[in-house]
């Protein structure tokens, strides 16, 4: 059986992320979309990101950007401090990074860059992070840090336009639709 399994803010929780994986009893005939947020809270941030990467070796895996991610990114490729982030779950990322080598945190840079903005089903499903603002669809959206990686929608526009066109929309944050 083929199955698509979603999953999102891991916020850099392996075990649970495993945990997951194995009461879902994850097959290699499964695809699994990631909706971005590896990173901060947990303190296994930079474990949950090697572990997706091994995982993506040998499983169908489609990976989004989250606000988080993006963060982290900016931090390991340029050292930019975000005092927000920080509050946020920054900063137990930052103190797990202190033992990881260059390599390993070069190889997370590429990981994190390579991540989607959004991603399109051959059965006209879209997964995003948290959700885009143009009524014409994610098409025509610009994609930038503060709209698609906050928590803003179309909102009742989603539901109502998607159920006309037989489209989904599945976000990794809870957003209520008016």
């Amino acid at each position: 059986m083929n199955r698509t399994l979603v999953i999102g803010d891991i916020h850099g929780g392996l075990k649970a992320l495993i945990q997951v994986l194995e009461r879902a009893k994850v097959t290699s005939n499964d695809t699994l979309i990631f909706l971005g947020d590896y990173v901060d809270g947990w303190s296994e941030s930079p474990q949950v990101i090697d572990f997706l990467m091994e995982l993506n070796q040998k499983q169908n895996c489609i990976f989004m950007r989250g606000n988080h991610d993006e963060l982290l990114q900016e931090w390991l490729d340029r050292s930019k401090d975000n005092l927000l982030w920080y509050k946020h779950g920054g900063e137990a990322t930052v103190k797990s990074y202190q033992l990881v080598s260059s390599a390993t945190k070069q190889k997370h840079i590429d990981f994190l860059i390579h991540l989607k903005n959004y991603y399109l089903d051959d059965q006209n499903r879209l997964f995003v992070h948290a959700g885009f603002t143009n009524l014409n669809g994610v098409e025509h959206e610009f994609f930038s840090k503060n709209v698609l990686l906050g928590t803003h929608a179309v909102g009742n526009r989603i539901s109502i336009e998607s159920n006309a066109h037989n489209r989904q929309c599945f976000l990794s944050k809870k957003i209520d639709f008016v």
